[in-house]
């Protein structure tokens, strides 16, 4: 889908509609940001698929708002695609093999045919639930992402990995079980962000942050800088800015994804970069009892939710890098970024740093049973390292934690 095919099917979008292109051959696509767009998702499905599909599945978050809803299923009916809708309790433990289960089922009692095409609408949880069942039905079938939140705009949505978690022993173990599946499109409606929560929309701002920290190796060095600059407009959530970081964002997924698709590369230019920040993250994201702690030094209700885990691992990240020589002052300019934009500090309610490391142990970018962690060596540049000695690890645990260790998990 090119650039000009959007304009042709958003003639009355924004003009600040921007568009990215996905560059992966013959599975390239095209994401589009701006305003307006959700009602265009059956026109791109028509555009990429022609005049196959009778129905599209619609996969949708509970929280959509009932007006976003409606101009996706209208725009579907004005391309003759007939919508079956399913909606979605999204959470991680929702996020099962069960949920897929149940997904399959109506698809196969609705008679969706593989000339079909899902639509995804909702945040990142969504997304991947979404995008596995539609890569797992009948052997796959085309799928578009319309995403909802700016964590999904920003990362989720881009790039093709689906998956779910597993609970072992009442661990859950997130994303074990998955696969690629890359999307024929992507609409980032702009106004679906605007009846976000708060904290929602805060926790998006945390993979924007990372972005920003892989930037200078994907071709953009300035985007810190950039956040650092607008960071009131962003927080205020203006559309023009909205649309300027989600675009940089993309772009730079989109370079690190077209380079290495199915993360099999190592060094600067793999796409296990972007797991900046997760490997600490994911540790302490949905840990029972324990709670993310604001620079005002509140606390936030409930479990630590994904975009605030990852927030608190890029904070682990940089204690990591200055263990490591990388220079303060930088450090110091990703920590005050993430306290302008309201971010986690701290936790409060972890249990020991070895059940933590344990927790880490069993991430599945480990390879070989050797851990491998994402280092900020330089400003926005980071490494893959598998050598970082463990009292480092420990120390970038510590940094992290709102009160004194437990004395055992």
């Amino acid at each position: 889908m090119s650039d000009a095919t959007i304009d042709s099917l958003a003639p009355t979008a924004s003009p600040q509609t921007r568009t990215v292109r996905v560059d992966l051959g013959e599975r390239s696509y095209v994401v589009a940001v701006g305003s307006e767009l959700l009602e265009f998702a059956g026109m791109l499905a028509r555009e990429r698929l022609g005049a196959k599909p009778r129905r599209a599945f619609v996969v949708v978050d509970k929280g959509v708002a009932a007006p976003d809803r409606h101009r996706l299923t209208a725009g579907l009916a004005s391309v003759s695609l007939e919508t079956i809708s399913h909606e979605l309790h999204a959470t991680e433990h929702h996020k099962t093999l069960p949920t897929i289960q149940s997904l399959c089922d109506r698809m196969t009692k609705a008679r969706i045919e593989r000339s079909d095409v899902v639509i995804a609408v909702g945040g990142g949880i969504v997304g991947d639930v979404a995008g596995f069942a539609a890569a797992s039905y009948r052997r796959g079938i085309a799928i578009v992402h319309c995403p909802t939140t700016l964590l999904s705009m920003v990362d989720a949505s881009v790039g093709g990995k689906t998956g779910v978690n597993l609970e072992l022993g009442g661990t859950l173990k997130k994303n074990m079980v998955g696969a690629f599946h890359q999307p024929i499109g992507v609409l980032a409606d702009l106004g679906t962000l605007a009846t976000l929560d708060h904290r929602t929309f805060r926790a998006g701002l945390a993979e924007c942050v990372k972005h920003a920290m892989l930037s200078a190796d994907f071709g953009d060095a300035e985007l810190l800088r950039w956040m650092q600059t607008a960071g009131n407009a962003i927080a205020s959530r203006d559309p023009g800015a909205l649309c300027e970081l989600i675009a940089r964002n993309v772009a730079i997924k989109a370079r690190v994804v077209a380079g290495d698709e199915r993360e099999e590369a190592e060094g600067i230019s793999g796409r296990a970069l972007l797991n900046l920040g997760h490997t600490f993250g994911h540790a302490i994201e949905a840990l029972p009892g324990a709670r993310g702690v604001l620079p005002d030094g509140s606390e936030l209700p409930g479990e630590i939710h994904h975009g605030e885990a990852v927030a608190l691992g890029l904070r682990a990240a940089c204690t990591l890098g200055e263990s490591l020589g990388l220079d303060r002052g930088y450090a110091n300019s990703v920590r005050d970024l993430l306290d302008r934009l309201s971010l986690s500090r701290s936790a409060a309610g972890l249990p020991s740093t070895d059940a933590i490391v344990a927790r880490m142990a069993d991430d599945k970018k480990s390879v070989s049973g050797v851990l491998r962690l994402i280092v900020p060596v330089a400003p926005g540049q980071c490494q893959v390292r598998a050598d970082v000695p463990a009292t480092a690890v420990r120390a970038a645990i510590e940094s992290i934690r709102s009160e004194p260790a437990p004395s055992r998990a």
